[in-house]
């Protein structure tokens, strides 16, 4: 994938001498200090980040952190007092107000906490205003405004007027107004904070099954943990204005960088979070389809085990054959194992699938569980002792 944006060495000082503060930035003092001895507020320190086309980046931290004033600084809402912001080779910061203005209607999309919503127009108005502003003809951003609600499970309601929905469908309408211009780039400022948590993680699976379809690049802010890691492809963790660290939620939960990010994510049930992949072994042994049944019960024998699985020699998952099918097998004089190898009711995993998940799996069956990529490719085998193990090394399931 190709990156769509570049963060460069970027600053946001508020106040009317900025400079003041980043002089003392670079002599090492604190936010606090900064503001004590200049009133010059500080946002956002030396911030370096990329993101990849289709993807979801999580910027995340407490109050005050900077991470709203990132946000607004990528598409110059805070105009950046320091550093470049890149966005498909267009350097944002060097454009005048004009070409800011284009630039904004045509490459942003922008989801706010608290809807933001017209309460004088329907749904449907609400949902045009977007390209209202750009000057697309009436029945054109209609028919986009239409799709765009479409999108988000809203068919049916274009004239209804906010007040008559409830939290979770206003947001619904903010989503539908930001897709509707058909933005390269969605910016979401805590856009789900605002709802009952049941709501919100509606919201959270609907926005995860759209970008199925859409794969917008989003920047998405929260302060929430559990909602950083189900949406973020990559987590930004910020503390001060400053990144303090940077990774895939698995490596920010598993190799915390400071004692700040391992106290954001102590409280962090493992189980939900570590997926099959982090926990795989490899097979020991495998049998092939052109493999006899003696061929096979010798790699159980060696390997000590009382079933293998078998696949092509291409990684193709074919099942599993137990070394009793295998015995009856060569009892017959079968020649090849292909004719008994089961194929049915066979539980597999995915590497992405959660620990806590194939709990259940490993109780109910004997054998380890084979994990199959989308191809269904044999990657690797879980086995109950590699989840126990996992889980208390990185703390135990809450």
């Amino acid at each position: 994938m190709s990156i769509q944006i570049t963060v460069e060495n970027l600053y946001k000082i508020f106040g009317s001498a900025p400079e003041k503060a980043l002089k003392l930035l670079q002599e090492g003092a604190s936010k606090e200090q900064i503001f004590k001895k200049t009133k010059q507020a500080v946002g956002c320190v030396d911030v370096n980040f990329q993101v990849s086309e289709g993807e979801i980046l999580v910027v995340m931290g407490l109050s005050g952190s900077g991470k709203s004033t990132l946000i607004r600084c990528l598409n110059r809402l805070n105009e950046p007092t320091k550093g470049k912001v890149i966005i498909d080779g267009v350097d944002v910061t060097a454009l005048d107000r004009q070409e800011l203005m284009e630039f904004r209607r045509k490459k942003f999309g922008f989801v706010f906490q608290n809807f933001a919503l017209f309460p004088h127009r329907t749904v449907l108005a609400n949902t045009e205003y977007g390209l209202e502003i750009q000057g697309v003809e009436p029945a054109q951003r209609e028919e986009k405004a239409k799709k765009a609600l479409a999108q988000v499970g809203l068919a049916g309601w274009e004239q209804s007027m906010p007040g008559q929905l409830s939290g979770g469908m206003q947001q619904r309408v903010g989503l539908a107004r930001a897709l509707a211009v058909d933005p390269d780039i969605l910016l979401m400022d805590e856009a789900f904070s605002a709802l009952d948590p049941l709501i919100r993680r509606g919201m959270q699976d609907e926005l995860l099954s759209l970008q199925e379809t859409v794969k917008k690049t989003i920047v998405f802010i929260t302060h929430d943990l559990d909602e950083a890691l189900k949406i973020g492809d990559r987590i930004i963790l910020m503390k001060d204005g400053k990144v303090v660290q940077e990774g895939t939620p698995e490596e920010i939960l598993t190799n915390p960088a400071t004692r700040y990010v391992e106290k954001f994510v102590e409280d962090v049930d493992m189980s939900k979070v570590l997926t099959a992949s982090a926990v795989m072994t490899s097979a020991r042994a495998v049998a092939y389809p052109k493999d006899g049944p003696h061929v096979a019960l010798r790699k159980m024998r060696e390997e000590g085990m009382s079933s293998i699985f078998v696949m092509e020699r291409d990684g193709k998952f074919l099942g599993l054959l137990s070394a009793e099918a295998a015995k009856g097998a060569a009892d017959r004089g079968d020649k090849l194992i292909k004719d008994v190898v089961n194929h049915h009711d066979l539980p597999t995993v995915h590497p992405d699938d959660p620990l806590n998940t194939l709990f259940p799996l490993l109780a109910e069956h004997s054998f380890p569980l084979p994990v199959l990529n989308d191809e269904q490719k044999l990657q690797g085998i879980v086995v109950r002792g590699a989840v126990l193990a996992a889980l208390a090394e990185r703390g135990s399931v809450n």
